[in-house]
């Protein structure tokens, strides 16, 4: 109550600044990406008729970092804002929703990939697999001498790294690299489209789950759909995971009625990225009520739909596919909590710290899971009241909650489009109660700002050397220590007894459109 006073008292309810930040957050780093090749943005070669366009501006790395800088901070601002008017009774229009959203995802496919150069390794791997050749064992930069176009286009530091990906991401990057016939700039367009497409279809089905409830349907919006930061990462971004949020919201929204469909959409998650496994646990645990027999025809359907996509396209990826995953196991990326502890112990013992980090992180993260349960079970969700479906729909929505954000605050290896995978499912969460979701909100939308921060321009190239400094000192000084206060954040929110243990129904509650 009194954080709900202190909100309108010191953040007025104005819908027109939520549209402004947002709006300008989205345009800030559309323009970075149309200045073209940048510390941000990769080139990728001659301009062409058709997108993504930029006009080759070579804009300087310290404007790059200032203007990207301001679009994370006004993203947070407008996700927060948003927050505090669902709580407020006040909730963006349908209508509004499906027109901002569609704007975006337009204005962000027309321009280059922004923040990585990670879309150029998708089209090299694709490149690689539409030829007949196997990325998981090719050295990209050197398949055809490096002379391919597409493939000869990857960057630093992954230019001599193997696909690390699922076999349904490698076989979407090879239709991808096939539709682009040899053009680099053709190749990441169609890329991007798929992306866009995939953020619009987990938008679309996390609307349709909470679509009942109208402060639930407003939050979803608010946390997805018309989230500055996620349309970053993943639509301008262009980064895989967004195929992978799609299938799992897909897969918890059907789980109950469409198990089969369900086992295919996770299917496709996990093929792609093999850590969106933990949602299979999380559907798990949304059917553990059911009467056995629909329990084991659930379940066997659901196994039989997940087999039906992962057996062929493990078949056509062949016996390497997870060749990369021991490697990648025991890296640990700067802005996480256990890198000052990498770097103080690693002169010590060697190599041998990374080797128990990976361990010692999932001990971690089983110890978190379980102080989030208790907390998390006594959150209402915001989809349908149907009491067969939607009990399923929602149980699975928590699990989804708990296990992703558990795995995200304590692993190893962590960059900001990564946290998408928890972002589908907290936007079910309705933070019905008095404290409700609220907190676990602030700490998830901390953490994404702060990764976002740390990563930027985002290219290990292209940097002046005082640009190098002050953000390469941020990611290895600052965040690990900010990443670490969010997670002792967490901890105490799921120790903490909530102050109102009272549900709300998930019927429609009064509120206001903007319109």
């Amino acid at each position: 109550m009194i954080t709900a006073k202190l909100g309108r008292i010191f953040v007025p309810d104005r819908g027109w600044v939520r549209a402004a930040t947002g709006v300008l957050a989205v345009l800030l780093v559309a323009a970075v990406a149309f200045g073209g090749d940048s510390a941000a943005v990769p080139g990728l070669g001659a301009a062409t008729w058709y997108p993504p366009w930029d006009a080759g501006l070579g804009l300087g790395s310290a404007l790059v970092t200032v203007l990207l800088v301001i679009a994370c901070l006004l993203g947070s601002v407008t996700v927060g804002l948003g927050l505090l008017a669902v709580r407020r009774g006040v909730y963006p229009s349908p209508r509004t929703v499906v027109i901002a959203a569609l704007g975006a995802v337009i204005v962000l496919t027309a321009v280059p990939p922004l923040g990585s150069a990670d879309h150029l390794s998708y089209a090299a791997y694709g490149r690689i697999a539409a030829a007949g050749d196997d990325p998981y064992l090719v050295d990209p930069l050197q398949w055809r001498a490096g002379t391919d176009p597409v493939a000869g286009a990857i960057q630093p530091p992954w230019q001599h790294t193997q696909s690390v990906y699922g076999p349904v991401a490698t076989a979407a990057q090879a239709v991808v690299a096939w539709l682009g016939h040899g053009s680099l700039r053709a190749t990441i367009w169609f890329w991007q489209l798929l992306s866009g497409l995939a953020f619009l279809a987990a938008g679309f089905a996390l609307d349709r789950l909470t679509r009942h409830d109208a402060r639930a349907r407003g939050r979803a919006a608010v946390l997805w759909t018309l989230n500055p930061l996620l349309l970053n990462q993943l639509v301008l971004g262009g980064h895989l995971d967004v195929i992978a949020v799609a299938g799992v919201v897909g897969a918890i929204a059907l789980a109950a009625r469409r198990p089969l469909l369900a086992g295919m959409l996770l299917g496709v998650a996990v093929g792609s990225k093999i850590t969106f496994a933990l949602f299979g646990l999380a559907i798990l645990w949304g059917l553990r009520d059911c009467a056995r027999p629909v329990l084991l025809r659930r379940v066997g359907f659901g196994l039989l739909g997940a087999l039906l996509v992962l057996a062929p396209a493990h078949l056509w990826s062949g016996p390497h596919t997870y060749r990369q995953l021991h490697q990648a196991s025991r890296m640990v990326s700067l802005a996480t909590p256990w890198r000052p502890l990498v770097n103080q112990l690693d002169p010590i013992f060697g190599g041998t710290v990374r080797t128990v980090v990976g361990p010692l992180a999932l001990v971690c993260g089983l110890l978190l899971a379980i102080l989030l349960f208790r907390r998390l079970r006594a959150i209402q969700t915001g989809v349908g009241a149907d009491p067969d479906g939607g009990t399923v729909t929602a149980a699975a929505a928590r699990a989804a909650v708990l296990l992703s954000v558990a795995w995200l605050l304590t692993t190893p290896y962590a960059l900001p489009w990564y946290d998408a995978m928890v972002w589908g499912p907290l936007a079910l969460l309705s933070g019905a109660t008095a404290v409700g979701a609220a907190g676990l909100d602030v700490a998830m939308l901390a953490r994404l700002t702060v990764l976002t921060l740390a990563y930027i321009p985002g290219r290990v190239v292209g940097m002046s050397a005082d640009v190098e400094r002050f953000t390469l000192g941020f990611r290895r000084e600052t965040a690990p220590w900010l990443m670490l206060a969010i997670l002792v954040a967490v901890v105490v929110w799921a120790v903490r007894r909530p102050t109102s243990d009272v549900r709300r129904s998930a019927a429609p509650m009064p509120g206001r459109s903007l319109r």
